[in-house]
């Protein structure tokens, strides 16, 4: 009975030896492989070491215990400041309150695109961790667009918008440049200004609407006045014509011709004063 049980207690034992060699074994076969999902990129952490090697999408090989992979982001990413989207957003941050040339208060609602280079995602990662976009980005964007904006009138912000998005443009791109990611694209989405030079504002286009709607009724009072001289100059014309014409042909005698012409032959039964029919019979 000692020996049948020695000889079990020596089988269990080989067993739970084989069983945790069996574990070591998945756990080295399965952790040394790890899978890197579309737009995305690996860091490699080696004993709290960031390796200089990136791992690309698919399955990679990686050492167990010695290697932790940080998975990042090399896709698009956005931020807004615009309070007037939707609420529900997280990222939604308030409209940038800005200065312009002229010393008026302006809230600029933008959204910028941009994505992290993905061949030094390891150096964002071990300069800045996870705070990238809180702590360089954002502060790019806001310090970007008040500098721009205090070199344009509150006016010329919205008469000169295309050229002020250029230069923000432009800018965003050399700064986010220089922080190993990719500007991709500047929206600005508004221009809110303070209540009163709104209301400056309505009120001169509001004049310019009405003088411009005053000019245009002189211009056809003075355009119906100088078709009505026209008109009379015209009909002088005609006038001084006629009796042009009635001179060269005998003057009075053509008038008295005329005259004969339109008679229908019954003389005047009454004759006033010195009135005498315009009938002269020759002898």
């Amino acid at each position: 009975m000692n020996e049948i049980n020695q000889t079990l207690a020596k089988s269990m034992k080989g067993f739970v030896v084989i069983g945790f060699f069996v574990v070591i074994f998945f756990i080295v076969v399965f952790g040394s492989f790890t899978i890197i999902g579309p737009g995305q990129r690996g860091v490699i952490v080696q004993f709290g070491k960031v390796s200089d090697r990136v791992m690309g999408e698919g399955l990679n090989f990686k050492m167990p215990v010695r290697d932790n992979i940080v998975k990042i982001n090399v896709q698009t990413q956005t931020v807004q400041f615009d309070n007037q989207l939707d609420k529900g957003d997280n990222s939604e941050k308030s409209s940038m309150f800005c200065a312009t040339k002229d010393l008026q208060d302006v809230q600029i609602a933008v959204i910028v695109n941009y994505h992290l280079d993905a061949t030094k995602v390891n150096k964002t990662y071990q300069q800045y961790g996870s705070t990238y976009q809180a702590n360089i980005i954002e502060p790019i964007i806001r310090e970007v667009i008040k500098s721009q904006a205090a070199l344009y009138t509150a006016e010329e912000l919205v008469t000169k918008r295309a050229e002020f998005s250029d230069k923000v443009s432009l800018m965003l791109n050399e700064k986010i440049g220089s922080k190993d990611s990719v500007f991709e694209r500047l929206n600005i989405t508004n221009f809110q200004f303070s209540e009163s030079f709104s209301k400056a504002i309505e009120a001169k286009v509001t004049a310019e609407q009405n003088a411009l709607a005053a000019k245009n009724k002189l211009e056809q009072v003075k355009f119906e006045a100088n078709q009505r001289v026209a008109q009379a100059n015209g009909e002088a014309e005609a006038i001084k014509i006629q009796a042009s014409a009635i001179q060269a042909q005998g003057g009075k005698e053509y008038v008295s011709l005329k005259w004969v012409e339109k008679w229908n032959g019954a003389l005047p039964t009454t004759v006033l004063g010195d009135s005498v029919p315009m009938v002269s019979i020759a002898k």
